[in-house]
């Protein structure tokens, strides 16, 4: 049942480790990380394993953690002391890494006692047959990409069956990003998709069957985007070409950098469950503006709880040529930010590089957060 697109099982966990460590090329991408030690020891210590809950609890959690101990000035987080442990949840979040997003949020579960999470991830990034087998292996499931129209309906039923067996049967939380790919300049919006995709196929009352769903408005705040440059450079190649599309190999860049780059101050914020406020919605309303409601809602929510750092202040006022929130930070917070964003557009190589159009999208990406954050607030006043 969902063999093509589900997490592992326990029982198929052994064989994909042992063909994972077979692989020459997963081998020599896990020896490149610069603090995992002994590559035969990771290799003996995981095939110890006997389940994916004990590998994730022995193995992935302190691989994870060493990653943010190295590449953060910090990973924080708020409103995970409020769940309840006994609760399958979707956590529905703004997306800002390809890989650490899920990541770091089951380090964070782990941390406060909570089972961590299966992941959507879309399958134009399993670019290797272990990177399949890795991802799987670490309770991930597979979101069908670039389909045509029939095949998209099919895929869209099974995937949408697969997430209410995995809450509802399996009674286990699942992480889902509000879009398809990351909101490249930051202003995040919950794609209507996919709250439809949620539902497809049910029978019954619209708000029950999403309220059933537990979802929980997830905002994740970097203080530095290690892909910025690399977001950049991608504006303005669909601006002079408008077919153009990444290649895998720029899909692996993203990957590489968005997990080994300098992230500053890294905030994860749990609202509340937003059950309650469906339920109470219109349930008579057309269930396009229901959809648009609730997808409303999820975006005030996550807006109001990201966590602002001097950077998102220093570029709104960048943007705006103005010093509208000059209070909230220092002249040496902004000289260092504008020394920083000019080493990240340096990185930027292209034949017609348009730099006032790459750093005002890079300004973008700071600005956006802060800008957001003040409508919510406005909003719920």
């Amino acid at each position: 049942m969902f063999d093509e697109i589900r997490a592992y099982s326990d029982q198929e966990l052994l064989p994909a480790l042992h063909r994972l460590w077979e692989d020459q090329e997963f081998r020599a991408s896990v020896a490149a990380v610069p603090f995992i030690g002994s590559i035969g020891e990771l290799e003996q210590a995981s095939l110890q394993c006997k389940t994916i809950k004990q590998l994730h609890k022995t193995i992935i959690h302190k691989l994870l953690s060493q990653l943010a101990d190295k590449t953060c000035a910090s990973l924080q987080s708020e409103g995970f002391e409020s769940l309840d442990p006994d609760k399958a949840y979707i956590y529905m979040s703004n997306h800002r890494d390809i890989v650490l997003d899920s990541s770091f949020l089951n380090v964070i579960l782990l941390n406060h006692g909570l089972d961590s999470c299966e992941t959507g991830i879309g399958d134009n990034l399993l670019i290797r047959p272990w990177i399949k087998d890795f991802v799987r292996a670490n309770k991930s499931f597979v979101v069908k990409r670039n389909l045509s129209v029939r095949e998209q309906l099919m895929a869209t039923a099974e995937l949408s069956a697969y997430i209410r067996h995995t809450l509802q049967k399996k009674k286990q939380s699942i992480w889902l990003a509000q879009r398809e790919g990351r909101a490249k300049d930051s202003d995040d919006r919950t794609q209507k998709s996919i709250l439809k995709m949620l539902i497809f196929g049910e029978q019954g009352n619209i708000l029950e069957n999403l309220a059933s769903m537990h979802l929980i408005p997830l905002s994740i705040s970097y203080e530095f985007d290690p892909c910025d440059y690399l977001k950049a450079k991608e504006m303005q190649l669909k601006r002079d070409q408008p077919d153009y599309k990444k290649s895998r190999q720029d899909d692996l860049m993203s990957m590489q950098t968005g997990i080994m780059g300098y992230k500053g101050r890294v905030f994860y914020s749990a609202g509340a469950c937003i059950s309650e406020e469906i339920i109470k919605m219109d349930a008579a309303m057309p269930k396009k503006e229901l959809i648009e409601q609730i997808a409303g809602l999820l975006d005030m929510r996550i807006h109001a709880n990201y966590r602002l750092y001097p950077n998102n202040y220093i570029a709104a006022d960048l943007l705006d040529e103005a010093d509208t929130f000059v209070k909230s930070y220092s002249r040496t917070e902004r000289e260092r930010f504008t020394e920083y964003l000019q080493k990240q557009l340096d990185k930027i190589d292209l034949p017609d590089k348009d730099e006032a159009f790459l750093r005002n999208k890079m300004l973008e990406m700071y600005a956006n957060p802060l800008k957001n954050k003040h409508k919510a607030k406005a909003s719920r006043l």
